[in-house]
């Protein structure tokens, strides 16, 4: 039986392509790249592309590639879309990845979900060419759902795949893929367009306020830009808390040297002061978490500390006018 590396992100159009290629008799290989930036649920792809392999009964291998994306973020050799989305350059990695494990398990080809037009920059005829010839994969890429709009890739010239059998989707349109999930009784997919927080302005805006305040850059920094308002004062960053549960995400990812602020016996925000603790910054995050607590006295006792809010404080809220001047 011919075997095939499926790039599975969990949504819709990689579900489908994994579908169209089991339906060929090609036995799958599932293959997932975790990512800090995915907008799928709450659980992230890899929870939903695991549910897809389980339910299709395939293996699947998970990949996490965060250091090395993260380079790629720095300093993409294609540059960035609109925002802070170096799409090019990741596709690139994620296909060399997937050709490495190809070849380490004795695959024939890779296939996707992509389709022709879809995403404004990764998903052009030129620039998937190029992706494939970077990665060293000119010819071994199927796309499924597009497959028509390409020349015959090596898996068809050599009757591995049916190319009748495969179908010429293109564009930004969900419907023909939402018409091909009912004929094959796809339901539960969360999430049908997939994305990446990267192509947000106001993510992108976090992203690159972080790279240029901090050389090594870990997991709980980019799990924190998820995560509340932020601020930049000058060498210190501020992260104020909105609701109960965000409250209980950055005490969960607060780092050692983190200080951690909240007003006493009131709804308040916790609020995670980083850099420098010198009087300003403590009295800047301190203003800010008095600003977001329920309390409506003009001045207000906050307490901090480094493992747990324990020193008062007594400041005046922050004004709106300075808060719009360092929110992130």
């Amino acid at each position: 039986m011919t075997k095939a590396i499926g790039l599975l992100s969990g949504g819709l159009d990689s579900t489908l392509a994994v579908r169209m290629m089991l339906e060929q008799g090609i036995e799958v290989i599932a293959l997932n790249f975790t990512s800090p930036f995915c907008t799928c649920t709450s659980k992230g792809c890899k929870h939903e592309a695991t549910r897809v392999a389980q339910e299709f009964d395939v293996q699947i291998k998970i990949i996490s590639h965060a250091d090395e994306f993260m380079k790629v973020v720095r300093n993409p050799k294609h540059g960035y879309g609109k925002n802070m989305n170096p799409c090019i350059d990741c596709r690139i990695l994620m296909m060399r990845k997937a050709k490495e494990y190809m070849e380490e398990i004795g695959a024939t080809f890779i296939f996707t979900g992509e389709v022709l037009g879809q995403r404004p920059m990764s998903q052009r005829m030129v620039v998937m060419k190029l992706i494939e010839k970077e990665a060293g994969l000119e010819g071994l890429v199927l796309r499924p759902l597009s497959a028509k709009h390409f020349k015959a890739t090596v898996p068809e010239k050599n009757g591995l795949v049916e190319r009748e059998k495969l179908l010429n989707v293109s564009g930004r349109s969900r419907k023909p893929q939402m018409e091909l999930a009912d004929k094959y009784d796809i339901k539960d997919y969360h999430c049908p367009a997939g994305g990446c927080l990267l192509t947000s302005k106001e993510f992108s805006n976090k992203v690159r306020d972080l790279l240029e305040h901090k050389k090594n850059v870990v997991s709980k920094d980019l799990s924190l830009l998820r995560v509340g308002r932020h601020f930049r004062y000058g060498r210190n960053k501020i992260i104020v808390g909105r609701n109960e549960n965000e409250n209980k995400v950055l005490l969960s990812l607060k780092q050692k040297t983190d200080y951690v602020f909240e007003v006493p016996d009131c709804g308040s925000p916790i609020t995670l002061l980083q850099g420098d603790k010198n009087r300003n910054a403590i009295e800047t995050a301190a203003s800010l978490t008095a600003r977001y607590s329920d309390s409506r006295g003009k001045s207000i006792t906050v307490k901090y500390g480094k493992n747990r809010p324990y020193k008062p404080i007594v400041v005046r809220p922050a004004k709106p006018d300075n808060i719009a001047k360092h929110i992130l």
